[in-house]
């Protein structure tokens, strides 16, 4: 028999490897922008712009293939709320490391 994964494992995975990828590109980022003079909004909206798209397959199985692709709305809500944290907790660690 197929061996199944349940959502909530998916969800955490996808959620921890979210809030890695993007508290780490989020502070790359901020560091490039500071030693370049860029101001720091361009790298926000880079940001989000970022996880929209790390997001959208999932958005797109799940709008397409509702109920053939069970395990695509908990990746999705995983990164989602990955991405979400990451987004809002890098500012402080990049500000705190002297970046923003």
């Amino acid at each position: 028999m197929g061996e199944f994964i349940p959502d909530y494992l998916l969800r955490e995975q996808a959620a921890v490897g979210a809030l890695v990828v993007f508290a780490v590109l989020r502070v790359l980022a901020a560091i490039t922008a500071c030693n370049r003079g860029w101001p720091i909004g361009v790298v926000e909206k880079f940001a989000i712009g970022a996880a929209a798209l790390y997001c959208a397959p999932q958005l797109i199985d799940l709008l397409a293939h509702t109920y053939i692709v069970p395990g695509s709305s908990a990746e999705l809500e995983g990164k989602v709320i990955g991405a979400a944290i990451a987004l809002f907790f890098s500012p402080i660690l990049s500000h705190r490391l002297g970046y923003e």
